[in-house]
Parts: structure tokens; sequence; C-alpha cells
């Protein structure tokens, strides 16, 4: 799985830089959001614009980072989801969990 991580202030921002977030790659993405989270980096926005594809495995794998952000009293948002992959986060309600912006300039300025 190609994924680019970026530090932005207090923020690691993660871009997934694949076309499908499946159950292929899920557990990767998984693993990755746990170790930055087991690492320290608790506040952390994941950039979702080139994924155009999610699937069940996917939702729990961002499911999961965002629980275990929360539980270090930290925070998982989303940023610039496509509407295929919006529409899922609507379908499964999953988007009343979620903090989802447009854009990563509206990401910071709402998380600061």
């Amino acid at each position: 799985m190609k994924l680019q991580l970026e530090k932005i202030n207090a923020y690691s921002v993660i871009a997934i830089q694949e076309e499908r977030l499946d159950a292929h790659n899920a557990a990767e993405l998984k693993d990755y959001l746990l170790h930055l989270l087991e690492q320290g980096e608790t506040h952390l926005l994941v950039q979702m614009q080139q994924v155009r594809f999610i699937d069940s495995s996917g939702l729990g794998a961002l499911l999961s980072g965002y629980k275990h952000a929360a539980a270090k009293a930290g925070k998982l948002a989303l940023v610039a989801c496509s509407p295929q992959v919006l529409a899922m986060f609507e379908i499964t309600r999953l988007n009343r969990a979620f903090d989802i912006y447009t854009d990563l300039t509206d990401a910071l300025a709402n998380e600061t």
C-alpha cells in the first residue's frame, strides 16, 4: 500500500495513494495507523482524495484507527473523500462518527 506521511503542526497527515481501500490493503492501513498512535501521534488526518472505492474492510481499518485515537485522547478525521467513498460513509452512517473535511485547509482550520 502506498501511503505518504506529512507532519503539519501537531497533525500527522496520511495520504492514501491508492484507488481502492479494501480487503487487500485495509490490514496494512490499520497496522500503520496503530503504529503511528503507539508512537504518540494522536492527531491524524487521513487524506482520501485518490480513493475511489472502499469496502467494509477499509471502513473497519479507519474505524479501528478512530477508536484507538479516541482512547488516547486524540482524533482521526478524514479529508477530501470522493463522492463514491462519501456515499459509503453515509450509507453506513459512519459519517456521524468521523469528522469529514472537504480539503486539508478546512481540516486544519477546524481541528485547531
